[in-house]
């Protein structure tokens, strides 16, 4: 049997640092952006500490945390595994801007 392990699903906003190096929202053309959910998987690296932390997805896009739910294991397929959590957090205010968009 394998091993189970703690999956949690991370709603998160792609970013990018500006010209002087703070990370900002990444926009989409029309100037929204949009959050999508990743989760951790067998192989993620890195511990969450908390709502503005970057993580990598598998195509080493930067991702800030919005929001963190736990999942239950059997579920987990229900979304794509990021690759590591980093150190690096983002401002509150990218994360209280990002946050406007979670019940949208």
């Amino acid at each position: 049997m394998k091993a189970k392990y703690e999956v949690n699903q991370y709603v998160g906003v792609p970013v990018a640092p500006d010209a002087s190096g703070h990370y900002q929202i990444k926009r989409e053309p029309d100037g929204d952006f949009k959050l999508h959910s990743w989760r951790t998987g067998r192989h993620s690296k890195g511990k969450y500490r908390g709502v503005g932390q970057i993580f990598l997805t598998e195509n080493n896009l930067k991702v800030a945390v919005v929001a963190a739910y736990p999942v239950n294991y059997k579920e987990r397929h229900a979304y794509t595994p990021m690759q590591r959590l980093t150190s690096e957090f983002v401002t509150d205010d990218v994360v209280a801007l990002a946050q406007t968009h979670l019940d949208a």
